[in-house]
């Protein structure tokens, strides 16, 4: 009774294992996006070759919480080797009203942060789940290697999350 115990744990272990690998190792959508510096890119084929830090808000909470992780990623010399990348998904705001969001985070970024800084207006369901959202108030971050696949993900406060993306950039 006890090894069928033992087994039976083992196997979940195992079935567990498996299925965090296949999450890790998803592959980024090669979905379009516009700079805020006006370049028409796609972050897939831009992060392609080096190692890079996405952080994305997919709602207008999660966007402004954004900014907190683009400080403290911007602070840490930690982060000075790799491309860090903000993305502001856009697709459920009101066509109307996306040149307007546009038009005020590009005043509140610098002109040398803009290249990095994207604004995607579509496939929201496949970043969604390549950031594993489940709470779209929360920003969203991952490390990718050089094949656009995701090492580490996270969500919530930079004060709380960081140390464990730092912990990520070390392995």
């Amino acid at each position: 009774m006890k090894s069928r115990g033992r087994v039976i744990r083992l196997l979940t272990a195992v079935v567990l294992i498996a299925a965090t690998l296949r999450c890790v190792s998803q592959a980024m959508p090669s979905t379009a996006a516009e700079t805020l510096s006006g370049k028409h890119v796609v972050l897939a084929d831009a992060v392609r070759g080096h190692a890079a830090v996405l952080v994305a808000g997919f709602s207008h909470e999660g966007g402004m919480r954004v900014g907190e992780w683009m400080k403290a990623l911007r602070g840490d010399s930690v982060f000075a080797s790799v491309d860090v990348y903000e993305i502001a998904m856009l697709e459920g705001a009101p066509g109307i009203f996306r040149g307007m969001i546009k038009s005020g985070m590009r005043k509140g970024t610098p002109p040398a942060e803009q290249g990095h800084t994207l604004v995607m207006t579509q496939d929201q369901k496949q970043w969604e789940k390549f950031f594993g959202v489940g709470d779209d108030k929360d920003p969203y971050v991952a490390l990718v290697n050089a094949n656009g696949e995701v090492l580490w993900r996270g969500h919530g406060p930079a004060a709380t999350v960081e140390p464990q993306l730092k912990s990520a950039m070390k392995r």
